[in-house]
């Protein structure tokens, strides 16, 4: 069997990561006609072979969450900067090739100029920490014991019960 290329293995854990077959391509390097390139890797037997055996190695869905949280939250917008001082000027970027991930919304009025809407950085943080901290509620709590709990007046006894 065929030894992969740099480019190829990186096409093959983009697209178990990102599930999109266009964006893996454009992500590993592929630029010209990604969609058709992406194509043409899946028509290789030893691409498919990767792409399953990294899926059965894939981290679990909690992970695949957290990483898409993690780009939400810290996610660069520089490509969102891009795309506005583009629309001022003559040029236009190559759409496809911009990370856009963290954009929730774009509108584009002739005349007046683009406005951009991101997600909520701050409820993707909240998300993330309520995913790695597996959701602690204290909910049940009355308010003086989380006020307690909070300054650290519990001693090691409160707290094992």
């Amino acid at each position: 069997m065929k030894k992969l290329t740099q480019k190829e293995l990186d096409f093959c854990r983009m697209y178990v990561r990102l599930g999109n077959l266009k964006e893996a391509a454009l992500r590993s390097g592929f630029s010209l006609l990604p969609e058709h390139k992406a194509a043409a890797l899946l028509s290789k037997k030893e691409i498919r072979k990767k792409i399953a055996e990294l899926e059965e190695e894939a981290p679990a869905s909690d992970a695949m969450i957290g990483t898409g949280l993690q780009r939400l939250a810290f996610g660069s917008v520089g490509d969102a900067v891009k795309l506005i001082l583009s629309s001022a000027g003559d040029s236009s970027p190559d759409i496809d090739s911009l990370d856009l991930f963290n954009i929730s919304e774009i509108k584009y009025t002739c005349g007046k100029g683009m406005e951009i809407k991101f997600f909520d950085r701050l409820k993707a943080l909240e998300k993330l920490s309520e995913l790695v901290n597996g959701n602690k509620d204290t909910a049940g709590l009355s308010f003086y014991e989380a006020l307690e709990r909070s300054t650290g007046a519990y001693t090691k006894k409160d707290l094992n019960g």
